[in-house]
């Protein structure tokens, strides 16, 4: 029991709710022995499926280690991290601006942003990479009244997957920010009003800053999720990490080493990202700390005051 706690309940204040619930749990927690057998069961489990995979000449580890850091890998590593930010800045710019329109007034805006959202998170991603890819099918050229360009020219490879990215990924990033933005008091805004705010203003210093909390945890997912998205981009003959290893696997035949190559740098980056997506809501949740500490500091001043 902390020195905040006990002084609560020195105080004669009634059992808070999280105590009941703590009790609860413990009373629901496993015994010693049970929770010692699971534990001993999960490390024989991994151990036992570590040493498959250690002794299975199968994997070529060997070959693995060989393929690595090759060229053709590096490269294509660097592809699948070039798409993966300017997907991501593309899809939060987009993504705000969605949002704003989905929540404004303005019913034409908030059925054009609604119309956009459902489209591209109602059809696969795969689907709309191949369109983009094959959108001269569709339209031979491309005019704008003064100009005209062939739409081979424009729709590579590249930019088939950066659109095709980038606006998926806007729908659901303006799913995500409106609901940041839903979870901000709407008192906050009529107060800026009051004071003479502008509506932009007001979003931009007061709104966003507040709704960053609820915005970053399922954004850091959203960009781990597109590191792993990223991969589809190989259907369109784009020379990312997959399609790399794949180039490399046709030639050599070495399908699972250079599968398990694509496998572990998903992982590594995967796995960094989990760490800075982990300091990241960790910042953002001192916040709920902080206002949790003045609220029992104030309450056992309350206390003492009766006292």
């Amino acid at each position: 029991m902390t020195d905040a706690t006990a002084a609560y309940y020195a105080a004669g204040l009634p059992r808070r709710p999280d105590d009941a619930l703590r009790d609860v749990k413990r009373a629901h927690r496993p015994f010693p022995l049970v929770r010692l057998a699971l534990w001993a069961f999960t490390v024989a489990v991994a151990a036992g499926f570590a040493y498959i995979v250690a002794v299975n000449p199968n994997f070529g580890w060997p070959v693995v280690a060989q393929y690595f850091f090759d060229p053709t890998v590096m490269q294509g590593l660097s592809v699948t991290l070039g798409l993966t930010v300017v997907a991501m800045i593309l899809g939060i710019v987009l993504g705000l601006l969605l949002a704003i329109a989905r929540m404004s007034n303005d019913r034409l805006a908030s059925f054009l942003s609604g119309l956009f959202i459902w489209f591209f998170r109602g059809t696969p991603l795969l689907v709309q990479l191949i369109l983009w890819y094959n959108l001269s099918t569709l339209f031979p050229r491309i005019s704008l009244g003064f100009a005209s360009w062939n739409t081979n020219d424009l729709i590579t490879p590249l930019t088939a997957a950066v659109l095709g990215l980038a606006l998926n990924e806007a729908a659901y990033m303006a799913e995500i920010i409106r609901g940041g933005l839903l979870s901000v008091d709407k008192g906050q805004a009529e107060t800026a009003e009051a004071f003479g705010m502008t509506r932009a203003r007001a979003l931009r210093r007061i709104i966003i800053p507040q709704a960053m909390r609820s915005i970053v945890p399922p954004t850091g997912n959203q960009l781990i999720s597109m590191i792993k998205a990223t991969s589809l981009v190989s259907v369109i003959a784009m020379a990312d990490l997959l399609y790399s290893v794949q180039s490399i696997y046709n030639r050599t035949f070495e399908i699972i080493p250079l599968l398990m190559v694509a496998v572990l740098w998903y992982l590594l980056i995967t796995s960094i990202l989990n760490v800075a997506q982990g300091a990241i809501e960790r910042h953002y949740s001192r916040g709920d700390r902080g206002a949790r500490e003045k609220t029992a500091t104030a309450t056992l001043e309350a206390a003492n005051e009766r006292a």
